[in-house]
């Protein structure tokens, strides 16, 4: 049992014959269930189509940083028409990358937030895209009312470690890269942490201290497929089975079997995105 939190069947990059092939790997995987995750108006269409091909396969619909500088009214009331559908369970993936800059600024902090403001009128998941903006990502998140108190009462509360009922906010910070305090603040704003491939590379000391750090209930495990290939596939084209290696990672990190890491964070996972 386990579930590839971010993945995308869905990449532009990807030949008709290439998802075909994608396909029957993941069916003769230990896969349960993947969550393809669009980022921009065609990818989450096409992630749309993958669900309803596949019944394992979700879809998340958002448009991702690099490209809100084509952002307009008419894509992201396109976005609100096919987060309609019964099979897209998020909006996502959205955020800020302030790496590579594709994309000014100021148009990736206002299409953020029209997009949390989405979420939150359509009362769905939220998956995060953050990279080297984290202060900026947090603010306005805060600001936007991710985490607030009526958000957080439109979804179930969580088991924390010791069983108590703790708040869930359905904020995944996808790919996590930030530093375990960060982690921490997220943790305690109800939000989820995905945990990726570079958590198995030999010198990622703060992805394995945050694993390290968070408690297991609030971790789901991801390829984001094609990119950030686990060891020992490193230079490969990733693909979703491979999220096998990254919870096996986590499984040693937090001394665990790799069998109950594997349900607990499928678990996890379909509770974020109301799987019954």
């Amino acid at each position: 049992m386990l579930f590839d939190s971010h993945t995308h069947l869905n990449n532009d990059t990807i030949t008709d014959e290439e998802r075909e092939a994608l396909v029957l790997d993941i069916e003769a995987s230990d896969l349960s269930y993947v969550m393809d995750v669009g980022f921009d108006l065609e990818s989450s269409r096409q992630a749309i189509d993958d669900a309803e091909a596949n019944s394992w396969c979700y879809a998340a619909v958002g448009v991702h940083p690099h490209d809100t500088d084509q952002m307009n009214e008419e894509i992201l009331e396109s976005i609100k028409d096919l987060a309609a559908h019964e099979k897209v369970m998020a909006i996502g993936e959205i955020g800020l990358d302030y790496h590579y800059d594709n994309s000014e600024r100021d148009a990736q902090k206002y299409w953020f937030r029209r997009q949390i403001r989405l979420a939150n009128e359509l009362k769905l998941p939220i998956i995060i895209h953050s990279r080297e903006a984290d202060e900026d990502t947090m603010n306005i998140l805060k600001e936007e009312g991710a985490f607030s108190r009526d958000r957080r009462s439109w979804f179930p509360k969580r088991k924390g470690p010791d069983g108590e009922e703790l708040p869930d906010s359905r904020v995944l910070i996808h790919c996590f890269s930030s530093s375990k305090e960060i982690a921490r603040q997220y943790v305690k704003l109800g939000a989820t942490i995905g945990i990726c491939g570079p958590v198995t590379y030999k010198n990622n000391r703060r992805g394995k201290e945050v694993v390290l750090e968070t408690p297991l209930e609030f971790l789901t495990v991801e390829t984001d497929a094609p990119y950030l290939t686990p060891e020992p596939f490193r230079g490969r084209k990733n693909k979703s089975p491979y999220v096998e290696y990254t919870a096996r990672k986590v499984a040693e990190l937090k001394e665990m079997e790799y069998s109950e890491v594997a349900r607990i964070t499928c678990e996890n996972a379909k509770r974020f995105f109301d799987i019954k």
